[in-house]
C-alpha cells in the first residue's frame, strides 16, 4: 500500500525547540538574577529538561494537569517545593516570553513542505497541547499546511502509545500501513510509530545518537525525506531501513 499521508511531530522536528528553549531558559535565568546559579547554558538547560521529563511523565500518567505539569517544573527546577501555584504560573509565563521570542522552524521544513504537498496529506501529532501547538503553528506560519493537528492533552494518551497514533490516522481516515510519522525522538516517535504500524521515521539531526529501533527509516535531514516516502510503497522496491 502506498503511503498517503505524513504525520509530523512538531519540536526538534519541524521547530527548532532546543534552540529556543536553550535561548528562553538563559534570558529567563539572567532576568531573575540566577544567570550563574547552574553554570553553563548547556547545564541549565540539561537540568530543566531533566525536570520536563519528569514533570510530564506525571501528566503522561493521569497524576497531575498540564498547567499542573508547569507549574512543579517550575518548583522542581528551582527546588522551591513550597512555591504557590501563581508565582509559579508568573515564572513559566515569562519564560514563555523568552522561549517565543527564539521561535524558528528549521531550515530544511518549508522546502520538504512544498515538495511533499501535492503528493502526501499531512497533520500532526504532538505531546502537548491543542492551545500550545496551535499558537506556535500559526505563529510560525504553518498550521495551514496539516489537515489535523491531535495533542496528548487533549487525547489523553502520550505517544508513543500505539492508541495515540491510531487516534491521528484515524483523523485523518486512513489506515496505519498508508501513514508515515517523523519524529525526531527515536524510541517516542520512531518505535512508537512502527509498533503501530505506521511507516516510522527517525528524523537524527545531529547525528550522535546509538543504532535506534530495527525496523525504522533513519535520515539525517528533511531532504531525504521524500525519497524515503517515494521508496517506501509496500508493494514495491523495499527502501533501505537501518
Amino acid at each position: 500500500m502506498p503511503i498517503r499521508a505524513v504525520l509530523w511531530d512538531i519540536d526538534d522536528t519541524l521547530f527548532d525547540y532546543t534552540g529556543a528553549d536553550t535561548a528562553g531558559l538563559a534570558r529567563r535565568l539572567a532576568e531573575a538574577g540566577l544567570g550563574e546559579r547552574y553554570g553553563s547554558p548547556a547545564e541549565a538547560l540539561a537540568l530543566w529538561r531533566e525536570a520536563t521529563v519528569r514533570q510530564w511523565d506525571r501528566f503522561a500518567a493521569g497524576e497531575t494537569t498540564f498547567q499542573g505539569q508547569r507549574r512543579d517544573r517550575v518548583r522542581d527546577f528551582l527546588g522551591e517545593p513550597a512555591m504557590g501555584d501563581a508565582e509559579a504560573d508568573s515564572w513559566f509565563d515569562r519564560y514563555v516570553e523568552h522561549y517565543k521570542a527564539a521561535w524558528a522552524v528549521f531550515p530544511d521544513v518549508l522546502p520538504v513542505l512544498d515538495a511533499l504537498a501535492a503528493r502526501y496529506r499531512h497533520g500532526v501529532l504532538s505531546n502537548s497541547s491543542t492551545a500550545n501547538q496551535d499558537a506556535k503553528l500559526r505563529h510560525l506560519g504553518l498550521r495551514e499546511r496539516f489537515e489535523v493537528l491531535l495533542c496528548a492533552a487533549e487525547l489523553g494518551v502520550s505517544k508513543p502509545e500505539a492508541a495515540a497514533f491510531l487516534a491521528a490516522c484515524e483523523a485523518l481516515g486512513l489506515p496505519p500501513a498508508e501513514v508515515a510519522y517523523v519524529g525526531d525522538q527515536p524510541e517516542i516517535d520512531a518505535r512508537g510509530a512502527r509498533d503501530a504500524g505506521l511507516t516510522a521515521v527517525w528524523l537524527d539531526r545531529d547525528g550522535v545518537r546509538g543504532p535506534g529501533p530495527a525496523g525504522v527509516h533513519r535520515i539525517a535531514g528533511l531532504a531525504q525525506l521524500p525519497d524515503v516516502l517515494a521508496r517506501d510503497t509496500r508493494f514495491g522496491a523495499r527502501s533501505a531501513i537501518r
